[in-house]
């Protein structure tokens, strides 16, 4: 108890460091928050902004434990809604959406009309991410959901057993490897996965890594929008809204745009 003690009065403190900025951020938005963190420190001097990338899920349940931020930008937006709940922030906003796509590595033969029949063949190897610890796991277990309803009958419950969760848990590899490779990209190039179910956004940074994988569109049918949320937390300095309303701007828009995010 008197080391979590320790641990809080550190984390307050930080948080209150007299011109920085604490953002706690899904690290599915690393790349883009990077960039629009340096046009909000340019627009604002004297400022700098720290994030702490992770799942959001993980991030959520740190917050709730005593962790001092200024903003919490999650990859849902029920983590951040259960910080309201619990009056440790103000109200979510949207700021971005997504959507799941599958990276494939060379040698599997897929397209979108046969993904979910490749997905269920035994012999292929699935990944995802880790439900509730991040809500791209929980994404993937909705599209099995809705692949049943589609007509496939059993799938939910077949592609739910054969998933390999490799991201997103609290033992899950470093967000990237020695070669500055994106964990997406190592696990399915490095044959951890031959189909892995993530981002879109995720998929199209992995392909850029690695031209010898692929993307594969999800059907319409089964896709799952995915909306990202924002909140300021109860005890974030004046420069927590200014950082959110700068992450609502267009200016801010355009980058998440550019790095494949579509429009709140």
């Amino acid at each position: 108890m008197v080391a979590m003690a320790v641990i809080g009065a550190v984390a307050g403190a930080r948080a209150a460091e007299p011109g920085v900025l604490s953002v706690y951020a899904a690290g599915s938005l690393r790349a883009p928050l990077v960039e629009i963190g340096r046009a909000y420190e340019a627009r604002h001097p004297g400022r700098s902004v720290r994030f702490t990338f992770g799942a959001s899920g993980l991030l959520k349940d740190r917050l709730l434990a005593g962790e001092a931020a200024d903003v919490f930008a999650s990859a849902n937006l029920e983590h951040p809604d259960a910080l309201a709940r619990a009056g440790r922030s103000g109200p979510v906003e949207r700021f971005a959406r997504n959507g799941l796509c599958a990276l494939v590595r060379p040698g599997i033969e897929v397209t979108s009309d046969t993904l979910v029949d490749r997905m269920l063949d035994p012999s292929v190897r699935l990944g995802t991410s880790t439900p509730r610890a991040d809500p791209a796991g929980d994404y993937a277990f909705e599209l099995f959901a809705r692949a049943e309803r589609a007509g496939r009958s059993g799938a939910r419950e077949r592609l739910a057993a054969k998933a390999l969760q490799l991201t997103g848990g609290p033992d899950a590899p470093p967000p990237t490897d020695a070669r500055g490779r994106s964990v997406y990209t190592t696990l399915v190039a490095d044959g951890a996965a031959d189909v892995f179910l993530t981002y879109c956004t995720n998929v199209a940074l992995a392909v850029r890594e690695e031209p010898s994988l692929r993307r594969v569109d999800v059907p319409a049918a089964i896709q799952v929008s995915t909306s990202y949320g924002v909140a300021v937390l109860a005890s974030a300095s004046p420069d927590g809204r200014a950082f959110v309303d700068f992450l609502l701007s267009p200016d801010a828009q355009r980058v998440l745009a550019a790095y494949g995010f579509e429009a709140p």
